[in-house]
């Protein structure tokens, strides 16, 4: 344990956030998500829901505010205008922690895609399905960092 660090961050999550640049980005994938097929290291958080690590991840990783979105979530198939109740969660998390920051919505594929490209995918064992999001890192400013 550490203080000052959210409790769900383990050292590998904790190392993936830290060590990620601006504009790098991090998968957050139900248990249905094909995590270990997509490329990028995979993080297990096993045991955990994908609002609970979205909670822990936000805690400490600002949202890039310099494009003109920061985060996905993937669109129902044969519905891309539903919005399921995880994703409303994420949303609320999201402007809860992050700011006002907006959780548009990718296809299936296109989601696949660019999670093949992110820094890190966190595999969470999240039931609800279309419980994923993709988030851009922001830049932490000086001041933002607390020195003892």
């Amino acid at each position: 344990m550490l203080k000052g660090i959210h409790p769900l961050l383990g050292p590998d999550l904790l190392h993936a956030i830290a060590t990620m640049g601006h504009g790098d980005e991090i998968v957050i994938a139900d248990g249905n998500f094909p995590a270990s097929t997509m490329g990028p290291p995979v993080i297990r958080a096993d045991g955990v829901g994908a609002v609970e690590i979205l909670e822990a991840i936000l805690a400490h990783m600002p949202l890039d505010q310099f494009v003109e979105d920061a985060a996905w979530r993937m669109q129902v198939v044969g519905d891309p205008h539903a919005v399921p109740e995880i994703c409303a969660e994420f949303q609320a998390m999201i402007t809860r922690l992050a700011g006002d920051f907006q959780l548009e919505s990718l296809e299936r594929f296109a989601f696949y895609e660019r999670a093949q490209t992110a820094a890190y995918i966190v595999a969470t064992t999240e039931l609800r399905i279309y419980g994923n999001v993709i988030l851009k890192k922001g830049v932490v400013y000086p001041e933002e960092i607390h020195r003892v």
